[in-house]
C-alpha cells in the first residue's frame, strides 16, 4: 500500500486538541509531513513547550495514523512548540511596551508571608526548563527576594550601548530586581511614584529580547502600587497565591477581585504550604494550616486551582542557597508540584490566547 501525505493529514484531522476543542490540522499544528514507503514523519507544533498534554497528543496522532492510514505505518513525530500570545493593538497606550514578550503574567498575593516570591521563582525556572524563553521581574522594591533565591546577591546588571539595562541570567531565566542595584543592608525609602518609576524602567528600558513568558513578582497587597503596575503593562493574566488559613484566603479573595476589576484574567489560585508530608511517611499528608481552603475559594470564584504546593524543607533550603526547588530537589513532591503549576499556567494562557484575539484596554477607575 502506498501512503500519501494527504492521507496522513486526513487521519490527523481526527485528532482533537483537548484544550482548544478543534482538530490539529485546522489549528495549523501539523507541519512538515513526509512519507517514505511505510514511514511517516511530521511535526506537531504545540502552543507551549510546557504543554501537560504533550504525550497524550503524541499517542493520539500515532493511533490516528494506524487507524485511518495503515496499522503497519512507522510513525516518527517531532514535538515542537510556538508559544501563542494575545494580539496587542496599537494605539492603546501599551502597544510599544515589551513588544518582544508574548505573555506577561503577574504573581500576586493579598498579604505577605504566603510564599509568593518562592512560587514566582520556581514557576519561572520550571517554564524555562521546559524549553520556554522566560524572564522574571522582582517588582517588590521594598523587599526584593530574587537576588537571594537565585544566589546573585553580589551581582549587578550592566548597561548596553543602547543605554538599556541588561538583565542578569541564571537557570536560563532573565532577571531584574532592585536588590541588584542596592546593597543588601540598605533600605529603600521611597514613596509610591518613585517605586512605580523604577518598575517602569525595569520593564521599558531593559533589553529583554524575545520572551515567551515574563513573570512579574508583585509586592503583596492590593493598593496603589499594584493597580499602577497592572495598568502599566498589558498583562496576559494573573496568579494569586494563598495559604490555607482563613485570613490568607480572605486576602486572596481581595486579590482576585482587584484583577477582575481591572479586566486582567485570573489564571488561577495557588495554595502554598497546603500540607506536610514527612520524608519517612511519603503516603501521609498533615494539613497544618487547614485543608482545602484554596480549592473551595477557587470553586466559589470560578477560577482554576492551579496547584497545591506542600510545605517542604527543601523549598526553604533551596531558596536560602540560591537554588529554586525545581533545581535543588527536582524529584521532590514540591518540585513536581511547581512543574505542574508551570504546565497548568501555560495551558491556561494557551486556551485564553486562542479564545481572545484582541487585548482589552485597561481603564482604571478609582473610587
Amino acid at each position: 500500500m502506498t501512503i500519501e501525505s494527504t492521507q496522513v493529514l486526513e487521519a490527523l484531522s481526527h485528532v482533537i486538541d483537548p484544550d482548544l476543542g478543534r482538530d490539529l490540522v485546522t489549528l495549523g499544528m501539523i507541519k512538515d509531513v513526509s512519507v517514505d514507503g511505510n514511514s511517516v514523519a511530521f511535526t506537531v507544533v504545540l502552543t507551549t513547550p510546557a504543554c501537560p498534554l504533550k504525550e497524550q497528543i503524541r499517542a493520539a496522532c500515532i493511533d490516528a495514523v494506524h487507524e485511518h492510514v495503515s496499522p503497519e505505518a512507522e510513525v516518527d513525530i517531532t514535538m515542537s512548540s510556538n508559544v501563542t500570545s494575545r494580539a496587542r493593538g496599537e494605539g492603546q497606550g501599551q502597544g510599544q511596551i515589551l513588544k518582544g514578550v508574548r505573555n506577561i503574567v503577574a504573581v500576586a498575593s493579598g498579604k505577605g508571608g504566603v510564599g509568593k516570591s518562592t512560587v514566582a521563582c520556581n514557576l519561572a525556572v520550571a517554564l524555562a526548563r521546559s524549553g520556554a524563553r522566560v524572564g522574571l521581574v522582582d517588582t517588590d522594591i521594598y523587599g526584593p527576594s530574587i537576588p537571594t533565591m537565585f544566589g546573585l546577591k553580589d551581582q549587578r546588571p550592566r548597561v548596553n550601548k543602547q543605554r538599556q539595562i541588561v538583565p542578569l541570567e541564571k537557570f536560563d531565566v532573565k532577571l531584574l530586581s532592585m536588590g541588584f542595584l542596592v546593597d543588601p543592608g540598605e533600605a529603600v525609602v521611597w514613596r509610591g511614584p518613585m517605586v512605580t518609576s523604577a518598575v517602569r524602567q525595569f520593564l521599558e528600558q531593559a533589553d529583554w529580547g524575545e520572551l515567551d513568558y515574563l513573570i512579574l513578582d508583585l509586592p503583596p497587597g492590593t493598593g496603589d502600587i499594584q493597580l499602577t503596575l497592572v495598568q502599566t503593562v498589558p498583562l496576559s493574566g494573573a496568579i494569586v497565591v494563598s495559604t490555607p488559613q482563613d485570613v490568607a484566603l480572605a486576602d486572596a479573595r481581595r486579590g482576585v477581585a482587584m484583577f477582575k476589576k481591572v479586566d486582567v484574567p485570573v489564571l488561577g489560585i495557588v495554595e502554598n504550604m497546603a500540607y506536610f508530608t514527612p520524608p519517612d511517611l511519603p503516603d501521609r499528608k498533615y494539613f497544618l494550616f487547614g485543608k482545602g481552603g484554596a480549592r473551595a475559594l477557587a470553586a466559589e470564584l470560578g477560577v482554576p486551582l492551579l496547584a497545591e504546593i506542600p510545605l517542604d524543607q527543601a523549598v526553604r533550603e533551596g531558596g536560602d542557597a540560591g537554588l529554586p526547588t525545581v533545581v535543588y530537589e527536582e524529584t521532590s513532591i514540591a518540585a513536581k508540584a511547581f512543574v505542574e503549576l508551570s504546565e497548568r499556567t501555560a495551558q491556561e494562557l494557551s486556551i485564553r490566547n486562542a479564545r481572545q484575539d484582541v487585548e482589552i484596554p485597561l481603564d482604571i477607575v478609582y473610587e
